[in-house]
């Protein structure tokens, strides 16, 4: 292990300029502090009656995020997008808590594997991204979009259709996309950088719903692996 991260930090700091970690820095700092309200929100959801998730919460984060892409990126502006992005984030935590209440309902250990599951995978990916030769996933852009747009598509068919199988195709897939815009949008930012965008607290977001999108879809898999082991052991 110490070997692998001297020669990334080796290579991160070979491939990248200066700017452009002290970037990827800002970006990652700000996406740490999103998942830490993110967890604000769960908890507040799960173990208080201060508010819980609901329309009201979706309106909520969805509003924060419009308002922090209308607001824009400069030294005057940037505390008041960062209280706009951790409140994005806020609500967009609240708003996993009836899908992690269901997962202690099955077993409480699911969440604790689903957060070193979803850190090790995106940890990864993102390592593959930053030590990788420039650009080499940004070609996935197109393919990840269509992807993106038929799993919508599935699962809005799905919802009358009612297939287990096809709910199932449609986490394991959209997991896949997921672990590919990690990729991709990583390269991105960095990218975006080169060309002058200074703006962290926006290219943060896309890390945040990756991330977020990998530990939802890891979250269902492993309550659903959990619930056929039930079933199982109640039919023996």
């Amino acid at each position: 292990m110490p070997i692998t991260i001297t020669s990334f930090l080796q290579s991160f700091n070979a491939q990248l300029e200066e700017p452009v970690r002290q970037h990827l820095k800002n970006v990652y700092a700000c996406l740490t502090l999103s998942s830490l309200a993110a967890a604000v929100g769960a908890y507040i959801h799960m173990y208080t009656e201060i508010l819980q998730a609901g329309l009201l919460t979706v309106f909520a984060a969805s509003g924060l995020l419009l308002a922090l892409m209308a607001t824009p990126d400069s030294d005057k502006n940037r505390r008041i997008r960062i209280g706009l992005l951790l409140g994005f984030a806020f609500f967009s935590g609240m708003g996993m808590g009836p899908l992690l209440q269901l997962a202690i309902m099955i077993n409480p250990s699911i969440i604790v594997t689903a957060l070193i599951g979803t850190s090790l995978i995106f940890v990864s990916f993102s390592m593959a991204a930053l030590t990788a030769k420039r650009g080499k996933w940004l070609y996935l852009g197109g393919t990840l979009m269509t992807a993106l747009t038929g799993l919508l598509i599935v699962s809005f068919a799905n919802i009358f259709l009612g297939s287990h199988l096809i709910f199932m195709a449609y986490l394991y897939i959209g997991l896949l996309v997921m672990c590919g815009f990690v990729l991709y949008d990583t390269q991105l930012i960095i990218e975006k950088r080169r060309n002058g965008d200074r703006d962290f607290v926006t290219h943060s977001v896309d890390l945040f719903i990756d991330l977020v999108g990998i530990f939802r879809r890891i979250l269902i898999i492993l309550s659903e692996k959990e619930e056929k082991k039930r079933h199982r052991k109640n039919e023996d």
